[in-house]
């Protein structure tokens, strides 16, 4: 009985093994390979200011140079700001 039950799990492994390797399942890898599925909700940055780092979906935003830059706080973009006034008097 042993014996039996021992061929019929080696055939059933068998059987998968060349299920898997004739028709691979496009479903399972589309899942792996699906960039979506592991997507990142939000990115951290760097105050260009202070130096803190923050979501950037909470940063305040300025176009400054044709470059968008993200502060933590209304406050660090006012003296970022200030520090480049006084650098060009």
């Amino acid at each position: 009985m042993l014996k039996l039950l021992i061929f019929i799990g080696v055939i059933y492994l068998l059987y998968r093994g060349l299920k898997s390797w004739m028709l691979p399942d496009t479903a399972n890898r589309k899942a792996v390979f699906d960039k979506s599925a592991d997507k990142i909700d939000d990115i951290m940055i760097k105050d260009p200011f202070c130096e803190a780092y923050f979501p950037k979906r909470n940063g305040v935003r300025l176009r400054f140079n044709g470059e968008d830059l993200y502060f933590c706080s209304t406050e660090c973009r006012n003296k970022f700001l200030e520090s480049r006034s006084k650098r060009n008097n």
